[in-house]
């Protein structure tokens, strides 16, 4: 369903931003005239009609637009994803209210590129483990001989802009790339010098290294599951026993933590790193407490270039929206 803007629409309105957005960002909204409000709703205030006043809102992953809070936005006719993932907004309920819900889908993709490596490299080489060693008095020279991520293959699940950024760096880097995408043409992962499988189990039986790009959705809830953890080899092409490792820096609920823990424990998996889970805050992930483990709080688009970019796209977007035309990342 794609939403048709009314030609009454005031050029500005009364915008919420709940998770926080940049400063330059909002003075820019400030100056357009707008009435901008950067508060945090808890779940019952949002339940209670907090948003109801509001012509706009703009939000992370925090907050969650449920249809039912989206019932009670008597106003609303924008909803801002101030990132990408759009599974804390109800499209279907924002589209039968005939709400425009946008996102900022290439703003952050250099942030988790970067991320993503940073998460490979701190796996194969022992970076966090060796630091929590130092730090509790060891000196685990010997015990932390790492592997390098040259002459590895590297399985992307989803192949979107920031999987093939992440592709063009490990491609440098002397990785041999293979992706799974049944939503994009093959021909794109030629370009960059990237096998595209039509299986994702193909994936899994063949890299020892995977790293998770798609959306959270039905479909790849739990995707990365226990059965496809017990497929991944241990060797490299080269004979090299690197182990294998997963990185999830897309959604949370797409690996099962359970299973990632268990295969830890196992020994069957080398290495697991995270910035996104099921539950956030991850404050009591037993996950936590595995030495083979590391993660990171949601910081993919944590930067400062990022969220300068974040913001200075979402101001495009609303500005606009309330001049009444079709915002360029309209997703309905």
């Amino acid at each position: 369903m794609f939403i048709t803007l009314s030609s009454t629409h005031l050029n500005v309105g009364r915008v919420a931003v709940t998770d926080g957005m940049d400063s330059v960002a909002v003075n820019k909204l400030l100056t357009a005239g707008h009435d901008v409000i950067e508060r945090h709703y808890t779940k019952d205030e949002l339940l209670s009609g907090a948003l109801s006043d509001f012509d706009a809102v703009i939000v992370r992953s925090a907050t969650k637009l449920t249809s039912e809070v989206i019932s009670k936005c008597d106003n609303l006719s924008f909803i801002g994803r101030a990132g990408v993932g759009v599974d804390n907004i109800d499209l279907r309920a924002a589209s039968s209210r005939g709400i425009v819900v946008c996102n900022t889908p290439q703003s952050s993709t250099n942030s988790v590129v970067e991320l993503t490596i940073g998460h490979l490299l701190a796996s194969c080489r022992h970076v966090t483990r060796g630091d929590r060693g130092l730090r509790a008095g060891l000196w685990e020279k010997k015990q932390l001989k790492g592997t390098e991520l040259s002459g590895k293959r590297l399985g992307l699940v989803g192949f979107g802009r920031i999987a093939q950024g992440v592709a063009t760096v490990a491609t440098a880097m002397g990785m041999e790339c293979h992706a799974y995408d049944p939503y994009l043409p093959s021909n794109i992962a030629s370009k960059f010098d990237c096998t595209m499988h039509d299986d994702v189990d193909s994936i899994f039986r063949l890299c020892t290294h995977i790293s998770i790009h798609c959306n959270l959705t039905e479909e790849t809830h739990h995707l990365v599951n226990g059965e496809r953890i017990a497929m991944m080899p241990t060797s490299a092409p080269n004979g090299v026993n690197c182990g294998n490792h997963i990185v999830n820096c897309a959604r949370g609920g797409i690996v099962d933590e359970g299973a990632v823990l268990d295969h830890l424990e196992s020994g069957d998996l080398t290495s697991a790193a995270l910035d996104v889970f099921e539950v956030e805050p991850a404050l009591d992930n037993p996950l936590l407490q595995h030495p083979n483990f590391h993660g990171t709080p949601h910081i993919g688009a944590a930067t400062l270039e990022a969220q300068a970019r974040i913001g200075d796209e979402m101001v495009t977007l609303i500005l606009d929206h309330f001049d009444g035309k079709r915002p360029h990342s309209a997703l309905n």
